[in-house]
């Protein structure tokens, strides 16, 4: 199940091993509710490969502001510290096993 973080664990899980994948929502979001299980499905099927999170950017705006996110939801994967790939809005499961298919 994708954690529910703030910034500095954020950070703090920026600088391990594995990619973090990070699913950057508000709790206002419809297209983010509908995507939040998609994310789930996903983080179980993908957990050897990633960590998944979840970061609310209405409580954490200083991820919102430093990686430029404005449209919501945003998929984040991150290697090394550094954003690599990212995906906005609502995406199917199929096309989301294929994201992170190619992307992980």
């Amino acid at each position: 199940m994708a954690e529910k973080i703030n910034s500095e664990k954020f950070n703090e899980l920026l600088k391990g091993e594995k990619p973090v994948v990070c699913d950057f929502f508000a709790d206002w979001c419809g297209p983010c509710k509908m995507l939040a299980p998609v994310i789930e499905k996903c983080g179980e099927k993908f957990a050897d490969k990633a960590v998944f999170v979840k970061v609310n950017i209405d409580e954490n705006f200083d991820l919102a502001a430093k990686y430029g996110i404005m449209s919501i939801p945003m998929i984040g994967i991150f290697k090394g510290g550094e954003l690599v790939e990212k995906s906005v809005g609502f995406m199917p499961q199929s096309e989301a096993e294929e994201f992170f298919n190619a992307n992980l």
